[in-house]
């Protein structure tokens, strides 16, 4: 019987940045073979090519900077940390 898995389940959380970034490399080899394929010019297909690899570049680096920033919300998160920020009179 399969019910749901307990919160101390051992293996880490799926990697989905990783995940996104393996399928959006995958498509800047696949589209430029399908236009090539339909006839667009190898010149064309080459400049979306490298328009897609700038693209998943620049998505890669947001959101491996979102991941960071999410993790060390998690951290700072669950009580009140004044850090010598009290107002002085």
């Amino acid at each position: 019987m399969s019910g749901p898995r307990p919160t101390s389940d051992p293996r880490a959380a799926p990697d989905t940045v990783s995940d996104v970034i393996r399928w959006a490399a995958f498509s800047c080899v696949l589209v430029p073979v399908v236009l090539v394929w339909y006839g667009t010019s190898l010149a064309g297909a080459t400049g979306a090519a490298l328009g897609l690899a700038a693209v998943t570049a620049v998505c890669r680096v947001l959101l491996r900077r979102s991941e960071r920033c999410a993790a060390r919300c998690a951290k700072q998160r669950g009580g009140r940390h004044t850090r010598g920020q009290t107002p002085v009179d």
